[in-house]
């Protein structure tokens, strides 16, 4: 045997070495961990319902494992503040980030070039619910129904006008897409926050919203404002008695906001297997899944690879939108 093909084997042999001590030093790893406090960064201030399931899987995870979850908000630039804060941190499982769609694949997109890959620049785990918009007009707009509203936003064009708690928001997107599929010409009010967007829908000073049914219902059970519809495929269990925008003659408009949680680029695939296996069992126990259906959301824990499916189909929908209304960051 010559030198040349000695080297070779000698190669391959080191190098198959190296990565099964990798294997064997990763399991080992994902046996132990964790061993000392979680940070869970959210990129939204508290109180939303991002922050409130971060908590939520925070304390689960607490309980499971017995070493603190710390959830740190780090609000700001449609959630990059947040998700750079992960993105460039040590990627040993200590350090995650449990953020939204509007912020992890849509903020992204509002910016060019894009701030990051929501995929490749992270470590997908699992998605761990998601919720459509709910379509809300002011008590002052005369429409019962999704069509009658069509046709009186046609009737006078360009004239109304709809609140979002801000540019490039799930609810300003959502509300967009309901616009180009019904031919209706309105005017985008931003707000900065859901609730600043809810006040000024329930005074009047704009004509309607797409928000989530949790956060909205409470105002409709009150009388403040009204829900003509959800862009889901299906009724929502929450509010069964409120159609989807296809059912009112619109198709091919769903929108859904989600929730899911990364790990920085090149976090070891046992931790993250052990994460992806942690929260799924956490979003399917009967109390929390009861809390998410009740509030209009749906739990959808799932395989990391199922979440680099969907964000990797949606991001083609929503640059779409963004690039057909040249919509861009504040």
């Amino acid at each position: 045997m010559n030198s040349l093909c000695r080297w070779k084997i000698s190669t391959k042999f080191f190098s198959m070495l190296a990565l099964s001590l990798a294997m064997v030093s990763g399991a080992s790893f994902a046996q132990t961990y964790p061993t000392r406090p979680i940070k869970i960064i959210v990129p939204f201030p508290a109180g939303g319902p991002t922050d409130a399931y971060a908590r939520i899987v925070g304390q689960k995870l607490y309980e499971a494992w017995g070493q603190p979850v710390i959830i740190d908000n780090k609000a700001g630039a449609t959630g990059l503040i947040g998700s750079n804060a992960v993105k460039d941190a040590a990627a040993d499982g200590y350090t995650l980030l449990f953020t939204s769609n509007s912020a992890h694949v849509i903020g992204p997109l509002l910016h060019k070039p894009n701030s990051f890959d929501p995929v490749t620049d992270f470590t997908p785990i699992s998605m761990v619910l998601r919720y459509p918009m709910y379509f809300l007009v002011a008590n002052k707009v005369p429409a019962k129904s999704l069509k009658e509203f069509v046709a009186l936003a046609k009737a006078k064009p360009g004239q109304m006008s709809y609140s979002s708690v801000g540019i490039g928001s799930g609810g300003h997107l959502a509300c967009e897409l309901i616009n180009i599929a019904a031919g209706i010409e309105a005017i985008h009010v931003p707000y900065k926050g859901a609730s600043p967007a809810q006040t000024a829908l329930a005074a009047g000073d704009v004509d309607y919203m797409c928000d989530s049914v949790g956060f909205s219902q409470p105002l409709v059970q009150a009388g403040k404002i009204r829900g003509l519809a959800i862009t889901a495929a299906k009724r929502s269990a929450a509010v069964p008695d409120v159609p989807t925008v296809a059912e009112q003659g619109i198709p091919s408009v769903e929108a859904y906001i989600w929730s899911g949680i990364f790990g920085p680029k090149g976090m070891p695939d046992a931790i993250r297997s052990k994460l992806n296996a942690e929260v799924m069992r956490i979003m399917n126990l009967p109390a929390v899944e009861g809390l998410v259906t009740k509030s209009g959301y749906e739990v959808m824990a799932g395989t990391s690879e199922q979440l680099i499916k969907d964000i990797t189909t949606e991001k083609v929908a929503w640059n779409k939108l963004i690039t057909e209304k040249n919509i861009k960051a504040e």
